[in-house]
């Protein structure tokens, strides 16, 4: 497993070292057998949430990021659909506003980082600012090397404040996201979730995928470091980014606050 986490920068990246169609946390029984371990893995994380959003010394981002149809709608569903919305938020990024374009880049993503206790989740996120600026030409190599180095100091200073960092890459293949495309294509239920510029980014497949290997390969630090997750699974995807994050939550030693001494021997009647 140690292979799809990305924990340092380095001169470079490839995507085309990790197989989109992998199952690295599948237990090669099959789909049913890991479908139960994703649903009692929901289980646990809801109660781990409700303990985590009690102890409160903590904040967790998690950042989804990939292609279009790799799937990060269906992870909010599968992963976080059973915790309780007290603590449990997400964002989907679209383009920026009128008033956000007015500040930094970063200032909308600050806006919208994790209170103690609670669970942030971003569909999308910072990271299209080093993507589509990027493929389109808006900003040059000296531009996007500065975001790179803005992006690690803005996840350092949120990690030394308290606030825990995961980033998924969802990595799926270009056949199978032409297969996830066709679909909504086919399906009219599914229309809504099609665009015409989904076709249009698509030709661009090669470039976009290597802007993710640039940003990947500059942005992975010890405090936020990259998970490449094998996507052309939606079953899989979902297994082993819940696994990750139980792992994370049971290794912050979560407890419950001391209760309260004046309580003790109060009887409700």
């Amino acid at each position: 497993m140690s292979h799809y986490v990305i924990t340092r920068a380095r001169s470079s990246f490839s995507l085309g070292a990790y197989d989109p169609a992998a199952k690295p946390c599948g237990n090669g029984i099959g789909k049913a057998e890991d479908k139960a371990a994703v649903e009692t893995l929901a289980q646990e994380l809801d109660a781990l949430q409700n303990l985590f959003y009690a102890d409160r010394r903590y904040k967790l981002l998690v950042v989804l990021q990939g292609m279009d149809t790799s799937g990060k709608d269906g992870t909010l569903r599968g992963v976080f659909g059973r915790m309780s919305p007290l603590g449990v938020h997400t964002v989907g990024w679209k383009a920026p506003s009128a008033e956000e374009r007015d500040h930094d880049y970063l200032w909308r993503i600050h806006r919208q980082m994790p209170g103690a206790g609670e669970i942030m989740v971003f569909n999308r996120s910072h990271y299209e600012d080093v993507l589509v600026p990027v493929v389109e030409g808006w900003i040059d190599a000296r531009q996007t090397a500065q975001r790179y180095a803005h992006i690690r100091d803005f996840e350092r200073m949120l990690a030394e404040t308290g606030t825990v960092i995961l980033k998924f890459m969802l990595h799926i293949s270009k056949e199978e996201q032409r297969q996830r495309l066709q679909e909504r294509v086919d399906d009219p239920a599914k229309h809504w979730k099609f665009q015409p510029s989904d076709l249009e980014t698509r030709k661009r497949w090669d470039e976009y995928q290597a802007a993710y290997e640039r940003a990947i390969a500059a942005t992975a630090t010890p405090w936020a470091p990259w998970h490449i997750v094998p996507a052309d699974s939606k079953t899989h995807r979902n297994l082993m980014i819940a696994q990750r994050l139980k792992q994370t939550l049971l290794g912050l030693d979560l407890r419950y606050p001391t209760g309260d001494p004046a309580l003790m021997g109060v009887k409700v009647e």
